[in-house]
């Protein structure tokens, strides 16, 4: 058994290869560093009497396959291919009982693919170059999650905040029992969402508020019926690395790479190597019937019979999805993440934990609640007070409660209707305090925020919030709804648009920088219908009618072709003008000849340049803080004052003299470096910006951090100083990196 490691023949690098005269042909020429495993694999064939094809079971496998076979001919031997999606050796058996021969409507779905993105990155990646900077490139799927991405932004920027308030009571049961109820109406009118809104709405909301304290109050309503809970579908591509980025933090990039090696094989001691998952790009939700019996017998050894549906579930793919895969589950429901946790790493223990977890909870009886609703009544004014208990858990015994799912379980009095009420003499919650940094309270809140007591008649004040951005996997979920890309694709596209520098990340968050705000406007004004969504999402659509047959790949080029071709040529005799699309004019006056600066894109990032070039070359920095400030002290060199300055690595010391005099210096914290003690740490930058603290003696002292030291020595060890880490949970906390001891500020006296 030899691998090919991938594909062995692509597209060059160095030039378009598609005959765009000729019917849109590829022109395929072998992969640099793949000579000798194709050579292994060619000596290999002519010594055998058969020979199978196994790459992965998709299209992108299918192409691989083909291209193998091709260079195979010369062997003269049977060609096969074998398809299977887990590697077991069950699995691999039965591919081998059932050899089939190419499927070239999966080869030229990937074919025509392959095409599609190299026309549009061959075409429009010179046209960003000289209308941007050059360096930059633009892809076919990539630059729509960019659109979307920017068009988020665009709503963030524009979103009108508008003010609503709530009121809840605390009420108390004759037998003392007490409850949390919200004005849900007022008179004849319902509160959507139980929130007043309008004009003069403080007023209004202490008013009632008001009215509330003073009124009696009784059940009107109770009203208690069951609910179901469902478990999810077992994972696809796209929900698990929804999953992974919500529960543990991964990025796409780095599940698929996890999910990869689960696939391949793990080392099981004595048992050797094992697949422990099945193919993990997949968009149909389906499980085979050996899986789900091996699921419901689990099921029913460990947990009982009332942990197993009458019935198997059955989970409907969404339009479109491709049918030749399962869902992404554990190659065998017995292997439990506990039983492997010896073999595997921690994150990929993990990962295969949610894996098995979600293919058997999505066998598993649903969780039962009982669902309680109290409608209450005071005056003229309606309240509502809801609420769940927990009666069986089913599926989530195992899998627990989904991301948005945020009814927890909370227990209402058991009461009858026409139970009279009071309000509460204190609040149901304490007061938190104000967290650091907050300022004063809001209106509304009844002293929260300073520790004082709560009013047990509460309304509160709140703002409506603009959409928020994109993570990787609300992304993620989008590109999935809109019909945008693949299984394959999702991880390469996020990776993709940050690593151009068009997105980066903000605390978790995908926000475009300036540089993807102008590319993004440069491609939606120029081509229209190429990066559209609508319009891709169709692409993605006929790629899916050429693997059923449906559409012969050469066609669905052509018509790709004739509208984009257009656009190009338009975009090519115009190209001074969209160049004026990316630049921003600015208020900011030339200090040699007058013009307004206008924002421009370099190498290093945007700056500020004169419009009057080449007549005026006045250049300086976006950003005033970064420009040369006075710092204290003389150059060595010829003693002129020093000036900070910022650097491709970070901000640094020099002469204020500079160019004429070289004198540089680096900013230090101040702290000694752990590793030498000659150094100091300062902070640097990457070549792509990401900021690290490491030794001034650097080459020789190769210390390094991502995370900032502060000055404060570690209470446990000894050590001389901490860092800043920001976790989900705790917020800021500071951590050693000898002892790997964690604390908060306050705990420490920082």
């Amino acid at each position: 058994m030899l691998a090919s490691n991938g594909h062995i023949m692509d597209l060059p690098k160095s030039e378009l290869g598609v005959d765009v005269e000729n019917d849109f042909e590829p022109q395929y020429v072998p992969i640099q560093g793949k000579t000798n495993a194709l050579a292994k694999i060619k000596a290999a064939a002519k010594t055998a009497d058969r020979i199978f094809l196994a790459p992965d079971p998709d299209r992108e496998g299918e192409a691989i396959a083909w291209h193998l076979a091709g260079a195979l001919k010369s062997a003269k031997r049977p060609i096969a291919r074998l398809t299977f999606n887990e590697i077991t050796e069950r699995a691999v058996k039965q591919a081998l009982e059932r050899p089939r021969d190419l499927d070239m409507n999966l080869v030229n779905a990937q074919q025509a693919r392959r095409v599609l993105d190299r026309l549009v990155g061959y075409k429009v990646s010179p046209f960003v170059w000289r209308t941007v900077r050059y360096g930059l490139s633009a892809g076919r799927v990539q630059s729509v999650a960019l659109r979307l991405i920017c068009e988020r932004e665009d709503q963030i920027r524009t979103f009108v905040s508008e003010e609503y308030w709530t009121i809840e009571v605390d009420y108390e049961t004759p037998s003392r029992e007490r409850f949390t109820a919200r004005l849900v109406r007022v008179g004849e009118t319902d509160l959507e969402n139980g929130q007043l809104r309008g004009d003069d709405v403080e007023r209004r909301a202490r008013d009632l508020a008001a009215e509330l304290r003073g009124a009696p109050a009784r059940i009107v309503s109770v009203e208690t019926t069951p609910r179901s809970v469902h478990p999810r579908a077992p994972f696809i591509t796209s929900t698990l690395q929804q999953t992974a980025f919500n529960r543990l933090g991964y990025t796409a990039k780095r599940t698929m790479a996890l999910a990869q090696q689960l696939y391949e094989g793990v080392r099981l001691g004595a048992e050797g190597s094992l697949g422990l998952i099945t193919y993990m790009r997949t968009d149909a939700p389906r499980l085979a019937g050996e899986a789900i019996a091996e699921i419901r017998g689990w099921l029913a050894a460990h947990l009982g019979a009332d942990y197993v549906p009458e019935s198997p579930r059955q989970y409907k793919s969404k339009k479109g999805a491709q049918e030749a895969h399962e869902a992404i589950r554990p190659s065998s429901i017995e292997r439990t993440p506990e039983s492997l946790r010896p073999y595997l790493t921690d994150e990929q223990f993990k990962l295969y934990d949610l894996i098995w977890k979600r293919a058997v909870a999505s066998q598993t009886a649903s969780a039962e609640y009982l669902q309680t609703t109290l409608e209450v009544e005071s005056g003229r004014l309606g309240l509502r007070a809801s609420g769940r208990v927990l009666k069986f858990p089913g599926f989530q015994r195992l899998y627990g409660i989904d991301e948005d799912d945020e009814a927890g379980e909370s227990r209402l009095p058991e009461v009858a209707p026409e139970t009279a009420l009071t309000v509460a003499k204190e609040a149901l919650r304490a007061a938190r305090p104000a967290p650091a940094g907050e300022g004063a309270t809001p209106a509304g809140a009844a002293g929260e925020g300073d520790g004082a007591p709560l009013e047990p008649v509460r309304p509160e004040q709140h703002f409506t919030q603009p959409p928020p951005r994109y993570t990787e996997a609300s992304l993620v979920r989008t590109l999935e709804e809109e019909n945008i890309g693949r299984p394959s694709t999702y991880a390469t596209i996020v990776t993709t648009i940050t690593g151009r520098d068009y997105v980066n990340r903000d605390k978790g968050r995908l926000a475009p920088t300036d540089l993807g705000e102008a590319v993004n406007r440069l491609l939606v004004s120029t081509f229209p219908d190429v990066f559209e969504v609508a319009f891709t999402a169709r692409m993605e659509e006929e790629l899916d009618e050429i693997e059923e047959g449906k559409q012969e790949w050469h066609r669905v080029v052509h018509d790709f072709w004739a509208p984009f071709s257009r656009d190009l040529e338009k975009a090519e005799q115009s190209s001074q003008k969209h160049r004026k699309k990316v630049e921003e004019t600015t208020d900011i006056p030339c200090p040699n000849c007058g013009k307004m600066l206008v924002k421009k894109f370099g190498r290093r990032g945007p700056f500020l340049a004169c419009p009057g070039y080449p007549e005026c070359k006045y250049t300086r920095p976006v950003d005033d803080a970064e420009l040369p400030t006075p710092v204290e002290g003389t150059c060595d060199l010829c003693g002129a004052p020093l000036v900070s300055r910022n650097g491709p690595f970070g901000r640094f010391i020099s002469c204020s003299r500079r160019p004429d005099c070289k004198f540089t210096k680096p900013i230090t914290l101040g702290i000694a470096c752990p590793d030498c003690g000659k150094g100091e740490i300062a902070e640097r930058r990457t070549r792509r910006g990401k900021t690290f603290y490491g030794c001034t003696r650097y080459p020789e002292c190769t210390f390094a951090a991502w995370d900032k030291p502060r000055m404060v020595p570690c209470p446990n060890c000894g050590a001389p100083f901490l860092v800043e880490k920001e976790t989900k949970k705790s917020g800021l906390v500071l951590r050693c990196l000898k002892c790997k001891s964690q604390f908060s500020p306050e705990t420490v006296g920082a």
